[in-house]
């Protein structure tokens, strides 16, 4: 009998496997959940492979675990869209990672990737073993097709945070104990890693099936796409240096350029495939929502039979078992009431924010200009309201608590895990043609414009040259996929992060001193007084607002009483809806609106006493947001002629650690016993470490 559970634990100690119980779940036949049910435990891997059935409820098992936390908590800000909001500055750890200042001894690095991510190969090693030893059936090709893409998603999770890392293709059980190799396993490079994960796509894809019966598993069009983004990766950008060196590193391309125009074409002809099956598309607009916000309060009402369609593999996250924390940080904020205190620990840059065509339907679901705070003192009685912030609390909006369902605990969300969307698969095939072809082709501009017409954006004319239209993808793939935890490495593949970074810092100076770009961006917005519904299933998307230019009306709102003396209030709302309605906007006798010095933090004095005039008493001046932010302006001169801290200075500041040729990987963790560079004398640390 085969145990690999008492067998080499040195070994996945070393590779920091930890020790884990094989995970083999039945489905659901109520739901599509199929990680809602216990896991049973098994250290037998012979019985667990005696039969299809419990084959099948192994490899369903593999899916757990694969997005771990920092995937998303630590790695979902630094993108040049969504930042950190930490509390702590530059000793939160979050916050020293989302700015690229790495420190591998306290370590200020991932080591939770490295761990799950080994533990799951691990376990689809096993699989891959012993599956051939099963009689052969076309349901045991697809599980062990199945197995093999997930094995390569891993890999492909590795490599694109550390680079080079150990390959390890069989059961631990399986290794020679005696092989230095296998008790202290070196970095492999990252290119043959690469290769032998695409090739095993290539060699089983035919395996898999159309549909898996719920996108929480892996089919043959989501098994394209994911091949489509594995190879763009590795014919894509990456920091690279001799293995087993110390050589400083270069961004750049594998050296055999034969083999990337390959990869290209491999990319091209995966994403083409699941353009042309006909079985996917993008969500349209209906029911009074746009596409894209269809899309959205659909998912995160799990309403999934409404979003498949473009939804080509998310990750089953619902139960006592598999419920992740997923959208427990990037989400507007509450403080109390029926969603409970939900602190929001990211916060999207303005800068962003501002970048979108005012035609774009995606801004106002991909982001908020509103948190959700109570008006009194937060008793049962009390109202809630979405109350509307400045250009330094911006909050990310896909995943907002009012959308979703009710959670079953604070850290536990009831959303599921969104990995590959249609629109991801339209956008790499634009970016295939544009490669191989030395320019758009007619093909590629065609899937670039469905995702803009989604978007509402189609009368952008897309750009004929080969640069420009390349920049116009990486442009389109940040307000696309905000908050789904890929632009930072989507930026690095496409060599981009260094000026995309240098662009952002630059765009956030000149929004800060009200220059370039943002040289006629209003100051003072007018808010309309919005209560929270307080119900979960909530579908509002947006505070009504007016961004005031004329200097009359901005003078007025200036003069906003700092006491009700005299029925000083009523007579201001009188002021604001007079030039609410010189602005188009009809206000009903219970309507109220309020003013916001966008430029100033939320806390300012002026921004203070403008909720107070609009009924705020107890806790007017605060938010569930980390105060590193909310109590920060975004203006220079708001500042007293000097940047805030958190846009530059002080020795913080924006992406204050990135080093180009650094820190584009991160290092292994060297601090203590459990992480990689103690561990593994035989792992080498990225240079500079």
């Amino acid at each position: 009998m085969k145990n690999i559970f008492n067998k080499h634990n040195l070994i996945k100690k070393l590779i920091i496997v930890p020790t884990i119980l094989i995970a083999g779940l039945g489905v659901n036949s109520c739901s599509d959940e199929f990680l809602d049910q216990p896991a049973y435990n098994s250290s037998d891997t012979e019985s667990v492979f005696n039969n299809i059935e419990t084959a099948d409820a192994f490899v369903q098992g593999l899916y757990r675990g694969l997005v771990p936390t920092e995937m998303f908590y630590q790695l979902g800000a630094g993108d040049t869209v969504t930042h950190s909001a930490e509390d702590g500055s530059t000793n939160n750890s979050k916050y020293n990672i989302c700015n690229y200042q790495y420190d591998s001894k306290t370590p200020n690095t991932i080591t939770g990737i490295y761990a799950a991510m080994y533990a799951v190969i691990e376990r689809t090693n096993i699989a891959i073993d012993r599956l051939p030893d099963m009689p052969a059936s076309p349901k045991r090709e697809a599980l062990l097709a199945e197995a093999k893409a997930i094995r390569a998603f891993c890999y492909y999770n590795l490599i694109r945070v550390y680079g080079d890392v150990p390959a390890i293709w069989i059961p631990l059980e399986e290794a020679d104990p005696n092989d230095p190799s296998t008790l202290y396993p070196k970095r492999s490079s990252r290119d043959d890693i690469y290769d032998r994960v695409i090739s095993d796509i290539q060699e089983s894809i035919v395996n898999m099936p159309t549909s898996n019966g719920t996108p929480e598993r892996l089919n043959k069009q989501s098994t394209n796409a994911l091949l489509a983004r594995i190879a763009l990766y590795a014919a894509g950008y990456s920091l690279r240096w001799p293995l087993n060196t110390s050589t400083p590193g270069t961004m750049s391309r594998r050296p055999d350029n034969a083999r990337v125009q390959q990869l290209y074409q491999i990319a091209d002809a995966a994403a083409a495939s699941v353009i042309n099956g006909g079985t996917n598309s993008l969500v349209q607009a209906s029911g009074g929502k746009s596409g894209f916000e269809a899309l959205w309060f659909n998912f995160d009402r799990r309403n999934f039979a409404a979003v498949n369609q473009e939804m080509l593999w998310h990750i089953a996250s619902y139960g006592p078992n598999t419920n992740s924390a997923f959208g427990v940080y990037a989400h507007p904020g509450s403080r109390g009431g029926t969603y409970g205190s939900r602190k929001a620990l990211q916060f999207i840059l303005p800068s962003y924010y501002l970048s979108f065509n005012a035609a774009d339907k995606r801004r106002d679901v991909a982001t908020t200009s509103y948190s959700i705070y109570f008006l009194n003192g937060g008793a049962a009685t009390d109202t809630w309201v979405d109350v509307g912030t400045t250009y330094s609390c911006i909050m990310p909006g896909k995943f907002r608590i009012s959308w979703c369902v009710e959670p079953q605990a604070a850290d536990s969300r009831n959303l599921n895990i969104p990995i590959i969307r249609y629109a991801d698969v339209l956008l790499m095939y634009a970016e295939t043609q544009n490669y191989l072809n030395n320019g758009p082709t007619a093909a590629g501009t065609a899937a670039l414009m469905q995702v803009r017409n989604r978007a509402g954006i189609g009368a952008l004319p897309a750009p004929t040259g080969q640069q420009a239209f390349e920049s116009a993808i990486v442009q389109e793939r940040k307000w696309e996929f905000s908050d789904e935890f890929m632009l930072r490495t989507d930026l690095i593949r496409m060599n981009k992060l260094a000026s995309e970074i240098d662009a952002t810092k630059t765009a956030m100076k000149n929004l800060s001193n009200r220059t370039g770009q943002f040289a006629t961006t209003p100051i003072y917005r007018l808010y309309k007084f919005h209560k929270n519904a307080q119900i979960y299933g909530d579908p509002f998307l947006a505070v009504t607002y007016i961004e005031l230019t004329n200097p009359a009306q901005i003078a007025q709102v200036q003069a906003v009483p700092t006491s009700n003396a005299n029925n000083a209030y009523a007579t201001y709302q009188t002021t604001l809806k007079a030039i609410a309605a010189a602005n188009g906007q009809t206000s009903t006798t219970d309507d109220k609106w309020y003013p916001v010095n966008m430029f100033q933090a939320y806390t300012s004095t002026f921004n203070g006493n403008a909720r107070k005039a609009v009924g705020f008493t107890a806790g007017f001046n605060t938010l569930q947001v980390g105060a590193i932010i909310y109590t920060k302006p975004t203006g220079s001169f708001e500042n007293g002629g000097t940047y805030p801290n958190w846009i530059e200075g002080g020795g913080d500041g924006l992406f204050y650690g990135f080093v180009p040729n650094k820190t584009e990987l991160l290092p292994f963790a060297a601090q203590s016993a459990g992480h990689p560079m103690i561990d593994n004398p035989n792992l080498t640390q990225l240079p500079g470490y």
